[in-house]
């Protein structure tokens, strides 16, 4: 009778890239709220500027906060880090 020797279908290099993997997927979510930046250093103003508002910017998430901007942000506020929607 011949005996079968289990395989695995990874190596040592995929075992050690998860290793480094797991730990920064647990921290993303907060190391982006980390890298949140603060409204004076945008120019975050509570007005539209030029016809331009947060609620018409990509990085906006209703009701009132920002992808990119710490604290609380009026959807017809605008800072210099304003990018459109997409159409």
């Amino acid at each position: 009778m011949k005996t079968t020797v289990f395989k695995p279908d990874f190596n040592r290099r995929s075992v050690v890239a998860a290793a480094f993997a797991l730990p920064l997927v647990a921290l993303s979510g907060r190391a982006a709220q980390a890298a949140k930046m603060t409204q004076n250093a945008v120019a975050y103003q509570p007005t539209p500027k030029d016809g331009k508002k947060c609620s018409d910017c990509t990085l906006f998430v209703a009701p009132k906060a920002c992808k990119s901007v710490d604290g609380d942000i009026s959807p017809d506020g605008w800072c210099k880090i304003w990018v459109k929607k997409p159409s």
